[in-house]
């Protein structure tokens, strides 16, 4: 009876482990929430039944155990230091500046990784198995919330894998989602209990409590960012490192990002200023490392902070206030965005009355309803965004929002996108569309045509003087000089009057659009609105195909072997230049004569690797795996992370798995470190 029982008890641990890592680490669940419960509550029964059986590493621990007396102070094996901070742009890129000095101006490879806004902490696991969890502290000695940590469901209590390092202290984030913290705010309504202001200030007080039960009903996660005290880890880069740790089931922290040089870092940055993406938790900065730990060595450490890192910060502002409606905009992809209309409210010396609720997806996840009670948050110069809504507010029952099925524009059934979270107007002639890539294409990173402002657009559109991009090209002065705006003006006796565009405008914008005439093919395709095609991609792409002739003429394999190009945007331009659309929106440009070639410097020798998809997979001996990469990459190749079909061949090291199996399977060419070294660099 009692081996039986130890079988089940182990094969019940074991896949409420797998469940909770796809849960909560892959953000893939396998089953329903009653089904995880009801393995749960098996597994509970049995221990209970045989308390011999029951370990400190066991699921049904998550629950937390008995209340602790006092917090006990712990010193730390590796001092966990603080993180230099800046808000000025200018003073990042004076850092980037010292860093590379430091290093004599080698190339270093930059790692974005967002600064969630949580509580920092250390887990340490020996043999695999969690022993110890500190606050960080004053960096050299922490408080011990080890009973508060091992409710925390994204930490295993005992690692996946075979391999497990002997020691591995692992740094990072304890934090609460903006949706769980509406839903405990709901709960302390109930219980005739304070709300809680923030994620931050519930995650602080909550691992700080004595009684893990309290904790364990607060739904607190952990994202892993670093690393104190280790013996056996194999990582010597930074994005290794956070492959080694998710394989052994403690999750990464999400949406990272290598980037190449500090100019990347700035561009990135600017990026990030004019809009964060869709996160579901809270964070106010982003930081930025060296990936190589070798450069990180020779970089050392100031008396508080590593000089491998920096943390550059946003100014946060947030206000409460009253969601009205929720409509929906059409972008110049299709995208239908749902914009939540506000009652007006003051952040950060402006008025705010609309924010963005990015998707349909993002509105099931805060479960926001028209009439709610919200906070909205406005970072820097980041675009105002709901970022949860306070249920306790809610007052009365309000109905959920249901995301239109049709285009609001031109009544076209909308379409989801494959595997995506995007719904989209698959209607090409939409007519808001047809605006939105109007302004687009006359924008700066567009096609730079001076005097083509969302004003004008909208006088040319109501005109029916443009119907495509190529009609822009057949206007003329007297055309567009005796059309009114749309606006009219107050006239001396206060009435309003018509106000023409006037010879002065018509003139500038006709002159913006003849020099827009000759910026060649890669300008074209960056501004008119394939998906995934912007400037750096439109010149990648021309520097093979510099005609449209050759492009359209091109197959998805072709493309997706160009360096950086991928499946994903080989296969959108592909679609783009052979869908009637695209056709004829070439046959207009050649006709109204725009300019769809690009100069090609021609090189002087053809590369060894030219057009070849390589994987690297294994531990390797010769090189760093950044190191081959680059190698590829210098000789003409495209370094890719999967084996497909369309893989030239793979270099296998060590301890080759799961690629090198797929390969063979595939009938792909396997090559050693050894013979790719003799082949293609002694050579």
């Amino acid at each position: 009876m009692v081996s039986s029982a130890a079988k089940r008890v182990e094969e019940l641990r074991g896949e409420i482990r797998r469940l909770d890592r796809l849960y909560y680490v892959e953000a893939t669940p396998a089953v329903s929430d009653l089904e995880y419960d009801r393995l749960l509550s098996e597994l509970r029964d049995l221990e209970k039944r045989f308390p011999d059986l029951q370990t400190p590493d066991s699921p049904t621990r998550r629950i937390g155990d008995a209340p602790v007396e006092h917090l006990v102070q712990v010193p730390h094996r590796v001092p966990m230091l603080s993180i230099d901070n800046t808000y000025s742009r200018e003073e990042l890129k004076a850092y980037f500046d010292r860093t590379e000095k430091l290093l004599d101006g080698e190339k270093i490879e930059w790692v974005m990784e967002f600064k969630i806004d949580g509580v920092a902490a250390s887990v340490r696991y020996e043999q695999g198995r969690m022993v110890l969890a500190l606050t960080r502290g004053n960096g050299e000695v922490g408080d011990d919330i080890t009973h508060n940590i091992r409710t925390v469901r994204d930490l295993p209590l005992q690692m996946v894998g075979n391999e497990k390092p002997d020691v591995l202290e692992v740094r990072g984030e304890v934090y609460m989602t903006n949706a769980d913290l509406a839903d405990l705010n709901l709960r302390q309504l109930d219980a005739g209990a304070e709300p809680f202001k923030n994620t931050r200030n519930v995650t602080a007080g909550t691992i700080r409590l004595l009684d893990p039960s309290v904790a364990a009903e607060r739904s607190l996660r952990f994202f892993c960012h670093g690393v104190g005290d280790i013996e056996g880890l194999k990582a010597n880069n930074h994005m290794d490192f956070l492959g080694e740790v998710g394989a052994l089931g403690i999750p990464p922290t999400p949406s990272v990002k290598l980037l190449p040089n500090a100019d990347a870092v700035m561009k990135e940055v600017e990026l990030l200023e004019e809009g964060m993406p869709d996160l579901p938790f809270e964070v106010d900065g982003i930081v930025f490392k060296v990936n190589d730990f070798e450069q990180r060595e020779r970089l050392g450490m100031r008396s508080k902070s590593p000089r491998w890192l920096i943390a550059y910060k946003f100014e946060k502002y947030e206000a409460v206030t009253t969601l009205n409606t929720i409509t929906v905009q059409v972008g110049k992809t299709g995208t239908i965005t749902p914009v939540a209309n506000l009652v007006p409210v003051e952040i950060a010396d402006t008025t705010v009355s609309r924010a963005s609720l990015h998707n349909a997806d993002e509105i099931e996840r805060l479960d926001v309803r028209e009439g709610d009670v919200v906070v909205v948050e406005k970072a820097g110069k980041i675009i105002p965004k709901v970022v949860r809504v306070e249920k306790h507010e809610r007052k009365k029952k309000l109905p959920r929002w249901n995301f239109p099925t049709e285009c609001p524009e031109c009544e076209a059934e909308l379409e989801r996108d494959s595997g995506g979270v995007y719904i989209r107007c698959p209607n090409p002639g939409c007519p808001a569309q047809l605006k939105q890539r109007l302004i687009y294409f006359g924008s700066r990173p567009g096609m730079d045509i001076d005097g083509l402002g969302d004003e004008l657009v909208d006088v040319l559109l109501a005109e029916r003087l443009v119907t495509g991009y190529a009609d822009l090209y057949r206007l003329t002065v007297e055309q567009i000089a005796n059309v009114n705006w749309l606006r009219k003006r107050k006239g001396k006796d206060g009435t309003l009057i018509d106000v023409q565009v006037g010879q002065a405008n018509a003139t500038k914008l006709i002159d913006g659009i003849e020099e827009s005439r000759t910026r060649g093919l890669a300008r074209v395709l960056s501004s008119i609105s394939i998906r995934h095609v912007g400037p750096r991609v439109s010149k990648l792409i021309t520097q093979k195909y510099p005609s449209i002739e050759t492009l359209m003429n091109a197959e998805v394999e072709d493309l997706a072997a160009i360096h950086e190009i991928g499946d994903a945007i080989a296969e959108s331009v592909h679609h783009f230049c052979n869908s009637e659309y695209g056709k004829r929106t070439f046959e207009d440009f050649l006709a109204a004569g725009v300019d769809l070639h690009e100069t090609v410097a021609e090189s002087s020798e053809t590369q060894p690797l030219e057009g070849k998809s390589i994987v690297v997979t294994g531990t390797l001996k010769k090189f760093k795996r950044d190191e081959i990469k680059s190698l590829i990459e210098k000789l003409g190749g495209r370094a890719s992370s999967s084996v497909s079909k369309k893989t030239d061949f793979l270099i296998a090291g060590e301890k080759a798995g799961s690629k090198l199996a797929k390969a063979q399977d595939l009938g792909i060419d396997v090559m050693t470190e050894e013979a790719f070294h003799a082949k293609y660099v002694i050579n």
